[in-house]
């Protein structure tokens, strides 16, 4: 296949929508990893912690330099996979217009597999409110409060996002957004190995769980950090 095609053409384009989808899910990882940090401030684990730990993981991945590096790739994946994931969708659209002679529903696929295009587009929404809310702050702006460990300063990113989450309206479009997430991995999950060539029943079957599993964890996590910092079960306090 030529390199023109390989972006182009409907096979191309999905090929790059699975790494690019694969990358990402290992993007979300590390990112739930890190804001999970958060919780070492709970009785159970260090109630004095007031956010050191998350601040201190904060700071590494901001100013160090391979990490930075590391940022470009990430914006470049996510830009990558958002447009082909438009252009798969209005080529599937064009290719609908005639319509089924039967509409079989979530007896035919799923709704959420069907509306990957929709929930795709929430979730760049959801992305642009997170850029502007914290990645412009701490990597552009620097207007943010600061915290100081071991005579090194750095960005209180802690208080940052725990004032951010005192507002319900924040909290609610944090929690769509996770939702949107759900959904789109319940099916990109799987459907990303498929495309890289894994066809056999038994390991798309295994794969569907692995995914199920992943999504719920990743997911639950993400939702819990809005809801905890702003019934302030974690709090600066």
């Amino acid at each position: 296949m030529k390199w023109s095609l390989f972006f182009t053409s409907a096979i191309g384009k999905k090929i790059v929508m699975g790494l690019t989808g694969l990358f990402l899910i290992t993007f979300l990882v590390i990112h739930v990893g890190l804001n999970a940090c958060i919780f070492y401030d709970l009785p159970i684990f260090d109630p004095n912690d007031n956010g050191a730990m998350f601040n201190k993981a904060s700071h590494f991945m901001g100013s160090t330099m391979v990490m930075r590096l590391l940022e470009i790739v990430l914006f470049a994946g996510f830009i990558l996979h958002i447009i082909q994931g438009w252009s798969l969708e209005l080529q599937n659209r064009q290719k609908r217009k005639q319509g089924y002679q039967v509409n079989l529903g979530n007896r035919g696929s799923k709704w959420y597999s069907r509306s990957m295009g929709i929930l795709g587009t929430l979730i760049f929404l959801f992305l642009v409110l997170h850029i502007s809310d914290f990645w412009i702050p701490s990597r552009i702006t620097h207007n943010l409060p600061q915290a100081q460990y071991h005579g090194v300063e750095m960005h209180d990113m802690f208080i940052k996002m725990y004032n951010s989450f005192q507002n319900p309206v924040v909290v609610v479009l944090y929690l769509l957004g996770v939702l949107a997430l759900a959904y789109h991995l319940f099916h990109g999950f799987h459907s990303a190995f498929r495309t890289m060539g894994v066809h056999n029943r038994k390991y798309l079957a295994m794969l569907k769980s692995l995914g199920y599993g992943f999504t719920i964890v990743v997911c639950v996590l993400f939702a819990l950090m809005p809801i905890a910092m702003f019934l302030n079960w974690v709090s600066p306090l």
